[in-house]
């Protein structure tokens, strides 16, 4: 009987550590398995994968500022950020800050990423009520070009002009090749306006404003280099206006400068203002 109880005793241990340990990893097999169903269940590994997505899409110089505004403006349009009234269509304001946020997200010279963005401002802007068909109407367009050029470098008469050529009427539907058009030329104007200062910073060699006959002749390389050809696509006006070497800008310069005249000088915004109104003759207006 002592020795019974001695084996009893001795087992009991075993039993305790031994049987329990298998217990314990199928417990903890079954919390990972509810972690990961949990996070499926939320969303949240389809919602990281955009973002990354989405991050490899614009290459952004800084990823973290860019993973930060986009999760940001997911909370914004989510349906719990604006009460009973999130459950209605975003508003105006929301859905336009976030389109103009897509769009800004990848240079137009990185084209895939470019025009995946494009789509999703298009789809942002589209409607989505019951009794409206989808697509971009032409006031939501013309205010979203209007919004991409009002923090640019480009005169405003020059923008006026341009919108005048690329924007649609109120009531109009605006195709997506319509939309990626406008969008496109707006952002074009915008680096062919800093470009254009940026000349001028050469011309003025940073000793004030620049000889008038320099400016002039510069000018009128620019709008030969611009009509060499009939453009139909925007990035073609940055092309051609990167096309004025070195010694062709030299030689119309120092013809300039052999000219007897009174030398005045233009100041930069006259010149911005020249050049980018060649850039705008050149537009192909939409039918």
């Amino acid at each position: 009987m002592a020795a019974y109880e001695k084996r009893r005793a001795a087992a009991a241990p075993a039993a305790g550590s031994g049987l329990g340990e298998p217990a314990r990893a199928g417990a903890a097999a079954r919390g990972l398995g509810t972690e990961a169903e949990f996070l499926l269940q939320a969303g949240v590994t389809a919602m990281v994968r955009e973002a990354l997505l989405k991050v490899l899409e614009a290459r952004p110089e800084e990823p973290v500022s860019f993973l930060a505004d986009y999760f940001e403006k997911l909370v914004l349009s989510s349906p719990g950020a604006g009460g009973e009234a999130a459950a209605e269509p975003p508003g105006l304001p929301q859905r336009l800050a976030r389109a103009l946020w897509y769009v800004r997200l990848a240079h137009h010279s990185h084209r895939t990423a470019f025009n995946n963005n494009m789509g999703m401002a298009y789809e942002c802007l589209s409607a989505s009520g019951r009794r409206k068909r989808p697509g971009v109407d032409g006031r939501l367009y013309s205010e979203l070009l209007r919004r991409i050029c009002r923090p640019g470098a480009a005169p405003e008469d020059v923008v006026a002009a341009l919108l005048q050529k690329i924007q649609c009427r109120d009531h109009e539907a605006v195709p997506f090749d319509v939309f990626r058009y406008g969008v496109l030329t707006c952002f074009v104007l915008l680096e062919f306006a800093a470009k254009a200062g940026t000349l001028y910073d050469v011309l003025d060699g940073g000793s004030g404003p620049a000889d008038k006959r320099v400016c002039q002749a510069v000018l009128h390389t620019l709008e030969d280099a611009l009509g060499a050809s009939d453009f139909s696509v925007p990035i073609r006006y940055l092309e051609a206006g990167s096309k004025l070497g070195p010694d062709c800008l030299a030689l119309a310069m120092d013809r300039a400068l052999q000219e007897r005249e009174l030398s005045v000088s233009m100041s930069r915004e006259e010149f911005v203002k020249k050049a980018t109104a060649l850039f705008v003759a050149k537009v192909k207006p939409i039918d």
